[in-house]
């Protein structure tokens, strides 16, 4: 209620509005042809087959990682917040390096670091809590840092008239995927255990850059 009041007062066109433009069914296969927009989209896949599985299951972790060390959970609530929270100074981040360095630049970076910790985390499981929640909480700021580039780089390159189409489709199909592999997560757990649960979750990351590289290529007047 309380954004809903803002939008309302606050609300205004930005500087830089879009054509606006009829419904048309037509517009969502216009947005698939094209080349720049799907790329930027399967960059936002990789992005979105990572996040909100990490999000949910990083509690479980912590909570697994700390019993199989002997610890109890007396600090696993603090932790989890923690990687959670990061990620809003990630995001800030995000915004404040994409000005600077461009946007894919930050998607790459963002995508390696958290790629690199869905790994990493897998032999830190079981051991001294502080190395397994530090390594967390770097996850949790990048995990997330690349998120609102997802959508800006979709509004630059998406044809003119569709850049809607195009954001709804991103974003439809990224929750969509997203829901697969948060539960998919416990189900791997279930099967290899906690400690091997999260390093599926590189292959987002890892398909996600290849994505944005071809982008960037193509961008730059590449193929």
């Amino acid at each position: 209620m309380l954004g809903a009041a803002l939008v309302a007062v606050f609300y205004r066109d930005g500087p830089f509005p879009f054509t606006r433009g009829r419904f048309s069914w037509g517009l969502a296969a216009r947005v698939v042809r094209h080349r720049e927009t799907r790329l930027a989209t399967a960059g936002y896949l990789g992005h979105m087959w990572e996040l909100y599985a990490m999000w949910a299951w990083v509690p479980a972790f912590l909570a697994a990682s700390s019993e199989a060390a002997g610890h109890g959970h007396a600090f696993v609530e603090l932790a989890s917040f923690g990687a959670l929270a990061a990620g809003g100074v990630g995001c800030v981040w995000g915004g404040w390096a994409a000005d600077r360095i461009g946007r894919e630049r930050v998607v790459v970076r963002a995508m390696a670091v958290s790629g690199l910790c869905c790994v990493a985390i897998a032999p830190l499981f079981g051991t001294a809590f502080a190395l397994v929640a530090a390594v967390t909480l770097v996850w949790g700021f990048f995990v997330v840092a690349d998120s609102a580039q997802f959508s800006a780089l979709v509004t630059e390159v998406a044809p003119e008239g569709a850049a809607g189409t195009a954001l709804t489709l991103q974003t439809c199909v990224g929750f969509l995927l997203a829901s697969v592999t948060v539960q998919a997560v416990p189900s791997v757990a279930g099967a290899v255990g906690w400690r091997w649960a999260f390093p599926v979750l590189a292959l987002g990351p890892a398909a996600g850059i290849v994505a944005i590289r071809r982008f960037a290529r193509l961008r730059a007047g590449g193929v």
